[in-house]
């Protein structure tokens, strides 16, 4: 059981680690800590309305990969953000929106990669780390990129701030539709985490030279 946890946790914690390191100056402790557990208690009321719509077998791939999947996912960290950072007073840079959003997202995935792990065996361990972990990590990065940018701008804010859910739930959606219609999905997945790794490390650059 420990041995789970250790895995299900610890790749979260290096992610969270070298995003929040990658900002010029740290945010507060607490504050991460707090954004974690919020997007770690999100797991629980997506993986009720997931269920329900599986359960009664509403929609196609499609409609599974981008709505059941993509869009309650990222609407529920998108939303938190907003509660919880974006009228905060630690959230006054553009690099302050990916630490944060980061924090959401892998507090989701954390939970979600433990849940998964305790069912299925640690012997998925690593490839959960590779791909749904740091996906979750890089959505976060690109939802956090546009709230920066909408904090720091606030001309364009709301724009930016409809990108930082719409761009997160169509990658989302990407990415799920690959594993669930592709037969070897490792063939697709792979150089589309190379893409989205260097899509969001450009993105984590660029807020850090404007903040």
């Amino acid at each position: 059981m420990l041995g789970i946890i250790s895995a299900g946790v610890a790749p979260a914690l290096a992610l969270m680690s070298f995003f929040y390191l990658k900002d010029k100056i740290t945010e507060p402790l607490p504050l991460i800590i707090r954004t974690f557990i919020f997007g770690g208690l999100l797991v629980f009321p997506i993986m009720f309305i997931q269920y329900a719509f599986e359960s009664d077998q509403i929609g196609n791939l499609f409609i599974q990969s981008f709505f059941v999947v993509a869009f309650l996912e990222e609407f529920f960290k998108w939303f938190i953000f907003i509660y919880v950072i974006y009228q905060h007073t630690q959230f006054n840079t553009h690099y302050d929106g990916i630490v944060y959003a980061v924090s959401i997202s892998l507090g989701f995935a954390t939970v979600e990669n433990v849940l998964y792990l305790l069912v299925n065996g640690i012997e998925y361990a690593f490839t959960r780390a590779l791909f749904p972990v740091s996906s979750h990590a890089l959505f976060g990065v690109i939802m956090g990129f546009y709230f920066g940018k909408a904090k720091m701008n606030p001309e364009n804010r709301a724009g930016n701030i409809v990108l930082a859910l719409f761009i997160p739930i169509i990658l989302h959606g990407i990415y799920n539709f690959i594993l669930g219609y592709v037969t070897n999905w490792a063939l697709y997945v792979i150089p589309f985490m190379i893409l989205l790794w260097f899509f969001g490390l450009h993105r984590v650059k660029i807020a850090n030279a404007s903040s």
